[in-house]
């Protein structure tokens, strides 16, 4: 709307009301009836029907890799390719070194691997440790873990609702089971929750659990409080491990400054966090720190709140007037 587009809003079906108040509140600012649109489906009623309307000029979507794939696929068709910018999800790595300050690594870890149930994009999944510091800092993780309380979130004192859907609770439970193959070690929860007034959700333990490098969830986005960790003992084994994915998104490392600079030099993500006590690999402040992922995170490379991000929803025109 800034850049003087008209827009129509879709969200996910298990959120719908997210665009239902952003709506209501353009509503109550004026706008004039049409500049802001919101509608509520499925992607493959409503998605599709936008996608492939030649009316749409361009699409702006956040969801998986496969279906911002898709997407891309279809604007590129027809007559001429229309813009396309994807947000496409992250399997975000966090790499601490033996100079962390571990309480700090702990406090930031728990937060991004488990806030909001590990459904957000941006949220930790993999966890790299030196040798040398993992015992103490899996020891701090597990003791922080033990003290999340899951329940109503509506309760000030729970730290952890219940997954999304009855898909995402029946996926954990999958998961589980494959952390409990030999090789991989569950260290902490793994178990649906089920009793009392938990039976009335979908509701899961925050697990942690430690897997070899060539365990398959290394590469599967899992949308769960689903923390994989493996130990390494130099920091160039760390980073390959780090950078062994197809999504670049966001990624973390707690350690010396000699190590920060060398972790900048070398990750594969759009939004990295160094040394931050309030979460690993999430938390960007919106219109502060721009957001947007490389590899197949991404199809633009132009984060939001980027100096580049309004100009891909305008058109460009070099104009030569002679009088």
């Amino acid at each position: 709307m800034i850049t003087g587009n008209t827009v129509i809003v879709k969200c996910a079906t298990d959120t719908p009301w997210a665009g239902r108040l952003l709506a209501d509140c353009v509503r109550d600012a004026g706008l004039p009836p049409g500049v802001f649109n919101y509608l509520s489906g499925s992607g493959a009623s409503v998605g599709e029907a936008l996608v492939r309307d030649s009316r749409t000029a361009g699409i702006t979507f956040t969801g998986s890799v496969a279906v911002g794939r898709t997407i891309m696929r279809e604007m590129a068709s027809g007559p001429f390719p229309r813009p396309c910018i994807t947000e496409m999800g992250g399997k975000n790595p966090c790499i601490v070194t033996a100079s962390a300050d571990l309480d700090r690594a702990a406090g930031g870890i728990v937060r991004s691997a488990f806030g909001m149930g590990g459904q957000k994009c941006s949220a930790l999944s993999r966890l790299y440790v030196q040798d040398s510091v993992a015992d103490a800092l899996l020891a701090k993780i597990e003791q922080q873990t033990a003290a999340i309380r899951v329940g109503d979130p509506t309760q000030r004192e729970i730290n952890l609702g219940p997954v999304i859907n009855a898909s995402a609770h029946r996926n954990y439970a999958k998961f589980a089971g494959m952390l409990r193959e030999p090789g991989a070690r569950i260290r902490r929860g793994g178990g649906t929750l089920n009793e009392g007034a938990l039976a009335r959700g979908y509701y899961v333990e925050p697990l942690l659990a430690e897997a070899p490098e060539a365990h398959p969830l290394w590469k599967h986005e899992m949308f769960l409080p689903i923390l994989m960790v493996h130990r390494f003992k130099d920091r160039d084994s760390a980073m390959r491990l780090a950078n062994d994915t197809d999504m670049g998104l966001t990624a973390g490392v707690y350690g010396s400054n000699d190590d920060v600079r060398w972790f900048h030099e070398n990750i594969q993500a759009g939004v990295t966090y160094a040394n931050r006590p309030q979460g690993a690999t999430t938390g960007a402040w919106p219109g502060y720190q721009p957001f947007g992922g490389w590899k197949g995170s991404g199809s633009s490379g132009k984060a939001i709140a980027s100096f580049y991000y309004l100009p891909l929803y305008m058109r460009e025109q070099s104009r030569t007037v002679v009088e």
